[in-house]
């Protein structure tokens, strides 16, 4: 079939402009859940049903309303009382920094585009403008929901269970509040600065995501008024301090309000009241028109600090002149202004976590590590890693299998092996201290070939990339930065050894990054080969990354984004094929989001046609399963728990002779277009089972997992009566305990 007959089949030009019914989509879900009600991003309305267009609005859900979907899945995990108490105040804190991400970035961006007079619509129908209206209800319906489940919920909960005592201020006895004024006076007065607000003084700059107090004060002498702010700088200070009795605290930004007045002496404190700003993140870049790619992320990330205000939280009580002088500095709508009850950043529960007993948290996870890496029975018996990899392919699941005894062991062997001549790797993020930048530095100085792709772009981690590849040029190695217009999203590190005289290549490919921090809490999969055609293959992509080879030729490796899409597509549509000819057509695909629009038509057409499919989606999907006529044979799962789903599967039934696939693209646009991916066909029939395996008990997981329904809801999946639980991540560490243990003799 040529690439033109495929996106005939998936859907045309034509049919992606139909017009837009009447009864738009459902933007979000509504989320349901054993034991808990939380409220709808937005009331759900049906599609229309006699729409043939593979195009039309109804068929989608709105992708930002769906990823705000997912931040209340996540929600969910602290109302869960399966999970251990202070772990709940986790997922609590997670949340707070999901959405202060997503209004930074998402909701940043759609404001971006109504002020430049944008008026294209959404996939689902919406206009920005539209889009806006309907984020902002469900934004502050977040909000206060995580200030009431602190507050009425885990609080409590906390105070009794978990040996916490938080204090307000006016709680506090004398001996208390003598103690914390010592502290304020010693830790936190001599950090903070009041900028007052007056002919001589404009009104201060107040960076994104700072905790402030807004001051009126009051000149007795003078009989004249003024405004002060004070930044709280919990960055440095934490978000708690602590009494004098074990395990007691006080909010620091409760303490600094209280004591404001230590820092206007003469002056009478009328109103201090606490607020937040977020500022807007999304930047649009021209890469294709920088000279300095470096400079260019550089002064873009110093932008940031300066980009617009797009959203203000204020505590209650704040008096509406307060309120009004914010907006108007800020430059904000009162539509943006949203009065939340403390904490107004709980992102900082975070730090109670670290507080509290270990008998309230998860049990410290141990993971396995591979039988074919374990040392002999004397410890200081290393593993010959090369010999491992050259019997058969290696498959690693983390976190249930050892970073450190897989990966980090990878790179630290070649770089200390002499046969080593060179190490070639992608780095998208990776951790503070990482073991893999230091083998890398390592090798290089031993006068070992590296060469390593450092994406700059990738976002919130600019600044630490460009610290690593400044780093890593001192040390010697070829440092080459993201293509022009295109992220470097791939998951590949390649090691070319010296072998009986002639040389061998040894490749991991993955679908997470070179991070041993994130390791430890992401699912991700890789596999290690010393098969010649993948090494071939990533002999090639490393050329095309660091040299200029559009036109590059891989026999096994799928790269994106010139192949990625049409290969997905072609796959999908030959299960279609597979069903209309009566030999099954099956997909089953695990992911962290899906809105390709041209992936998404696919689907729908392979449905119509019969194929069973799965889709075991994390994150954002903007496919409608379940619609009579369109996707009555597709569902959509999502799964959340310990920890953060984000491992790439693709499964292809193919007639009785699956095709499995694994790497670093989810079924985004972004991927698909804008991103270099890599996938990698799994050829080992034991590694093809496993992920087989896996995904079958992922599609069985009746505690962990929520399931999508056509109306848009998201209903939490739980055991039939009488029927045993299936908890996915829960499985996989048992598995992973068994494998821990030596074999019975």
């Amino acid at each position: 079939m040529t690439k033109a007959a495929a996106d005939t089949e998936a859907g045309t030009p034509a049919e992606e402009s139909a017009s837009i019914a009447e009864e738009t989509p459902p933007a979000a879900a509504v989320i349901s859940a054993p034991g808990v009600a939380l409220p709808a991003a937005v009331s759900p309305r049906p599609a229309p049903s006699d729409s043939h267009k593979t195009g039309h609005p109804a068929l989608f859900f709105n992708r930002e309303a769906s990823l705000m979907d997912f931040n209340w899945r996540v929600l969910s995990q602290a109302l869960d009382e399966s999970n251990p108490l202070l772990e709940r105040v986790r997922f609590l804190a997670i949340t707070a920094s999901n959405l202060d991400e997503f209004v930074m970035k998402r909701f940043g961006g759609l404001k971006r585009q109504h002020a430049a007079g944008v008026v294209k619509r959404s996939r689902d129908g919406r206009t920005p403008e539209e889009q806006l209206e309907l984020l902002r209800g469900s934004i502050t319906a977040m909000r206060r929901e995580l200030s009431t489940v602190w507050r009425e919920t885990l609080k409590p909960c906390v105070d009794a269970e978990a040996g916490l005592v938080i204090k307000r201020f006016d709680e506090l006895d004398d001996d208390e509040r003598q103690h914390v004024e010592t502290e304020f006076h010693k830790r936190i007065y001599p950090l903070l600065t009041p900028l007052t607000v007056d002919p001589g003084h404009p009104f201060p700059f107040i960076s994104n995501l700072s905790l402030s107090l807004a001051v009126t004060l009051y000149h007795p002498e003078l009989s004249t008024r003024h405004f002060a702010r004070v930044k709280i700088p919990v960055e440095t200070i934490g978000s708690w301090v602590k009494l004098p009795a074990p395990n007691a605290l006080v909010s620091s930004a409760e303490l600094v309000k209280a004591l404001a007045a230590h820092l206007f002496r003469g002056m009478r404190i009328e109103e201090a009241a606490l607020f937040r700003v977020i500022r807007n993140a999304d930047m649009r870049r021209n890469e294709e028109e920088a000279d300095d790619l470096l400079r260019m992320i550089s002064e873009e990330v110093r932008e940031r600090r300066f980009a617009p205000v797009v959203r203000l939280d204020v505590e209650p009580g704040m008096s509406a002149g307060t309120r009004q002088l914010l907006a108007g500095e800020l430059e904000l709508e009162a539509v943006d202004v949203a009065e939340i009850d403390p904490p107004l950043d709980a992102s900082g529960l975070a730090e109670l976590v670290d507080l509290g007993p270990w008998t309230h948290r998860f049990k410290p996870w141990n993971p396995a590590i591979p039988s074919p890496l374990r040392p002999g029975e004397r410890s200081e018996e290393v593993p010959d890693i090369w010999a491992a990899i050259r019997r058969r392919d290696l498959m690693v699941h983390h976190p249930y299998d050892s970073f450190t005894a897989s990966v980090g062991h990878f790179i630290e062997a070649a770089a200390d092996d002499p046969d080593v001549l060179a190490i070639k790797q992608t780095v998208y993020r990776t951790s503070a201290d990482s073991p893999v930048i230091n083998a890398l530095e390592r090798a290089a100085e031993s006068g070992k070939q590296v060469a390593v792709l450092v994406e700059v772009t990738a976002a919130w981690d600019e600044v630490s990339n460009i610290g690593w590849a400044a780093r890593l040029e001192e040390a010697g190695v070829h440092v080459t930065y993201s293509l022009v217009g295109l992220k470097t999203h791939a998951k590949a590190a390649l090691v070319l050894r010296r072998e009986d005289g002639e040389i061998r290549t040894y490749c991991h490919i993955g679908t997470g990054n070179y991070n041993s921090d994130t390791a430890r809490f992401y699912t991700d999969i890789g596999i290690f080969t010393a098969r010649p055609e993948i090494g071939t293959d990533t002999v090639n992509l490393f050329h095309f990354l660091t040299g200029y080879a559009p036109e590059q030729r891989y026999e096994k490796l799928i790269v994106g984004p010139r192949d990625l899409r049409w290969s997905v597509l072609r796959a999908i549509q030959r299960e279609g094929k597979h069903a209309r000819k009566g030999r099954g057509g099956r997909v089953i695909m695990k992911m962290n989001g899906l809105d390709d629009k041209r992936l998404i038509r696919a689907l729908y057409a392979a449905s119509r046609s019969g194929a069973r499919i799965d889709l075991i989606v994390r994150g954002a999907c903007q496919l409608r399963p379940g619609l009579p006529d369109w996707s009555e044979n597709i569902r959509v799962r999502s799964i959340v728990g310990r920890f953060l789903e984000h491992d790439r599967v693709l499964w292809f039934g193919n007639a009785g002779e699956p095709e499995v696939w694994i790497g670093s693209a989810d079924l985004r646009k972004r991927n698909m277009v804008h991103r270099v991916e890599v996938l990698m066909p799994v050829d080992d029939a034991d590694i093809r089972a496993r992920l087989e395996s896996m995904l079958d008990l992922a599609l069985r997981d009746n505690q962990r997992a929520w399931s999508l329904g056509p109306d848009g809801s998201w209903t939490r999946l739980e055991p039939d009566p009488g029927t045993t639980g299936v908890d996915y991540q829960a499985e996989l560490m048992e598995d992973a305990r068994k494998r821990r243990k030596p074999p019975a003799l």
